[in-house]
């Protein structure tokens, strides 16, 4: 399968000159690391633990063995798995084979997957047998007959039969045997293939495929190590979804690149745990939203434990109150907490430099990084001085090559070189970024965007529903909570919450995108020309809340 992506010629040659893309993709690292350190641990996660050297062979085998499924170079594989070691066999053995990685969030359902699995256009969908109760080869069966090119479900924990494979049974066969070293060899990508399809949540009704290459991917972990200290001998926490960007760059990849550091993961969000995990790994390094950080600072049995191995708390989705980090100081004396902002699109491209004062930690949204250029325009895309307030635009090697299918949308989203990136933002005279709205209709839920209009046009589907708005209101955990503002039918009941999330459950949209609130009105606040005036409700609902 070929992507049709936006990178130009022009792009591959300056930023190779430029020394930010090498030419190196994630398995080269892997094969490193490997062979000098093999019994070094990779990763440990709630089932088990796994070697550099048992990852290698591992995957080895899994990418033998998709190539005996007829999976090759372009074409997609989809799983949808927690933060477990069978994602980190599933990542390198499609990318040794120049096939196209695509996470799924563990907790999208239905509507959600249905839709990217059939915009990928998967050949092979991965999914666990169960987790935290939900039944994902049920899902599947339900939506098979919507994508006509998939061929294969793996279902890892689960037997084979009835149209699926059980990762037990698929991984122990020795495919290796029919598809040797030198094959899988040749096969090594391109680093200027796309090797990740991610989704993110979209503005426009529908999820967007976000389209990264090996280069652009190895060029965003990079600088980190220089920054923040990580190298191979730290040990690297992750709990956010290796589906999203942050997991997938900084857990299930940045371990390998700093030259083997041992990674720890949980697959659930827990802040007790994370507080035992680190007394008993000695972890250094963690990247998380906000709100994780609220929640270890909460975590009733931190006091009982020694927490002075960590000493990076990156924080990412949400600004971090300055009680809160005053409270880290006090609690975590050796812990240095740094902000930053990005997206799927392009990564993380700021980031707080340790050392920063309390000032920029709190009121901005951390620095460039070396190769990522950001600027502020006005209406017109007229460059602003510092400290005006405009469109946030960005550009650089971390950058996207495109969403999938979507290439139009993509040209329209680029002026020139710069990616607008829909945030409102000003630059300080130290060219500190602070974001200060949003330009497009999105809420932030615990550094979750939730897809606003996809909800909304969801819930219009509804028999009793004339109208609707989803708005966002200030929660102080995980920043904002979403509340269903709805106009019924004449004659209808009436709507509970229960009832609306009901409804929502029956359509197969994922929980965490179920508003929190409904409110029940007679007439939405509209313009003269019929758009609703969401900053109306916003400010009538936060006075209520009062």
């Amino acid at each position: 399968m070929s992507f049709e992506t936006t990178l130009t010629a022009e792009q591959i040659e300056r930023f190779t000159a430029e020394g930010h893309w090498t030419g190196k993709v994630i398995t080269d690292f892997l094969d490193e690391v490997a062979a000098a350190h093999p019994d070094r641990t990779a990763a440990v996660d709630a089932r088990g633990r796994i070697t550099y050297g048992e990852l290698k062979a591992r995957s080895g085998r899994a990418a033998a063995g998709f190539l005996e499924l007829g999976v090759g170079p372009g074409d997609v594989v989809s799983f949808q798995l927690p933060n477990w070691i069978e994602f980190l066999v599933v990542h390198f053995a499609v990318t040794r084979i120049g096939a196209v990685n695509n996470p799924l969030i563990p907790i999208y359902r239905d509507r959600e997957v249905g839709f990217m699995v059939g915009m990928a256009e998967s050949k092979v969908l991965i999914v666990p047998q169960s987790f935290r109760g939900f039944d994902h080869p049920g899902m599947a069966a339900r939506l098979r007959d919507r994508w006509p090119a998939l061929e294969h479900l793996l279902v890892v924990d689960g037997p084979s039969g009835d149209g699926r494979t059980g990762w037990d049974d698929f991984m122990a066969t020795v495919w290796e045997d029919r598809h040797g070293p030198a094959e899988l060899a040749a096969l090594r990508p391109d680093p200027d293939d796309v090797t990740l399809l991610i989704f993110t949540s979209g503005t426009t009704g529908e999820p967007k495929g976000v389209m990264h290459t090996h280069n652009t991917l190895v060029a965003a972990n990079a600088p980190l190590p220089a920054r923040l200290g990580v190298g191979a001998d730290s040990v690297i926490h992750m709990a956010s979804t290796f589906a999203h960007l942050t997991g997938f760059l900084y857990g299930a990849r940045l371990p390998v690149q700093v030259g083997g550091a041992t990674a720890v993961y949980q697959d659930v969000w827990r802040p007790e745990e994370f507080v035992e995990l680190v007394e008993t790994h000695g972890i250094a390094y963690t990247s998380a939203a906000t709100p994780f950080l609220h929640d270890t600072l909460a975590a009733p049995n931190l006091a009982g434990h020694d927490m002075s191995s960590l000493v990076r708390f990156c924080c990412m989705g949400a600004p971090i109150p300055r009680s809160i980090v005053r409270e880290a100081r006090t609690k975590l004396p050796d812990l240095v907490v740094l902000g930053g902002w990005g997206q799927s699109e392009d990564a993380l491209v700021t980031l707080g430099i340790p050392g920063d004062p309390e000032e920029k930690i709190v009121e901005r949204d951390g620095y460039p990084w070396p190769g990522m250029r950001i600027r502020v325009v006005d209406v017109d895309g007229v460059p602003l001085p510092a400290g005006a307030e405009g469109r946030l635009q960005v550009t650089g090697p971390f950058l996207f090559v495109g969403y999938r299918k979507r290439l139009d949308m993509t040209r329209d989203a680029y002026d020139g070189e710069w990616f607008d990136t829909g945030d409102v933002a000003e630059i300080d005279g130290e060219g500190y970024l602070n974001i200060t709205g949003r330009t497009r209709d999105v809420i932030i839920r615990g550094g979750e965007n939730l897809p606003v209009a996809y909800i909304e046009d969801t819930l219009y589907e509804h028999p009793d529903v004339v109208a609707v708005a989803l708005v966002g209101l200030p929660d102080p955990r995980l920043q904002e909570r979403a509340c269903a503002v709805v106009v019924l039918a004449p004659g209808a009941p009436g709507m509970s919450m229960s009832d609306l999330q009901t409804f929502l459950g029956e359509k197969g949209v994922a929980k965490q995108y179920w508003p929190e609130r409904v409110e029940i009105v007679g007439e939405l606040p509209r313009t003269p020309s019929g758009k609703i005036q969401k900053f109306v409700l916003r400010e009538q609902l936060s006075e209520e809340q009062v």
